[in-house]
């Protein structure tokens, strides 16, 4: 079995890291949203400068990219930040189309709980998953996340039907 290695993303992946995301996002909503809402999702969230930036940005609100690497090519990536004092939330997580099963979701998701508990103190994690999204929804179901509410998803407007699942669990 090969080894699965989780870490910070280095800024000279940036392009490779907004490739995966990229790609993980169209395999994702695909067939959940227009391909023009897709294509500015990516333009304004997954561009190569923004992925640098924030590749290179590790404070309390947002913790970095974090990384899956097998291989010596990357096959997920996580990221979030602290909303207040004692709870955190998942801003993006994907695993690559061809390795999913392959336990990355849950390496990634054990590995960025760790920092968001042990670094920056959470004892709440939250996750707003796109109504629809029957990959993230079971996986996050599974690791103990509970339905809270449903809400617009951050950057779309009512038109785009781009509806959230907000799930939490304690950490």
């Amino acid at each position: 079995m090969t080894e699965i290695l989780v870490r910070n993303a280095k800024q000279n992946e940036a392009k490779t890291l907004a490739d995966l995301l990229s790609r993980c996002q169209w395999f994702t909503y695909g067939e959940l949203f227009t391909n023009a809402y897709i294509e500015r999702l990516i333009e304004n969230y997954y561009n190569v400068e923004r992925v640098k930036q924030e590749v290179t940005t590790i404070d309390k609100r947002w913790h970095g990219y974090i990384v899956a690497e097998k291989e010596g090519n990357l096959f997920g990536v996580i990221g979030g930040g602290m909303i207040n004092e004692t709870e955190g939330e998942i801003y993006v997580f994907y695993v690559a189309p061809e390795a999913r099963g392959e336990g990355i979701g849950s390496r990634l998701l054990d590995f960025y709980t760790k920092i968001q508990k042990h670094t920056y103190g959470a004892v709440r994690q939250w996750v707003s998953v796109a109504k629809g999204n029957m990959y993230g929804i079971p996986f996050y179901e599974s690791k103990g996340f509970i339905f809270k509410r449903e809400e617009v998803s951050y950057g779309a407007a009512e038109e785009d039907e781009d509806i959230s699942l907000v799930y939490s669990r304690r950490i």
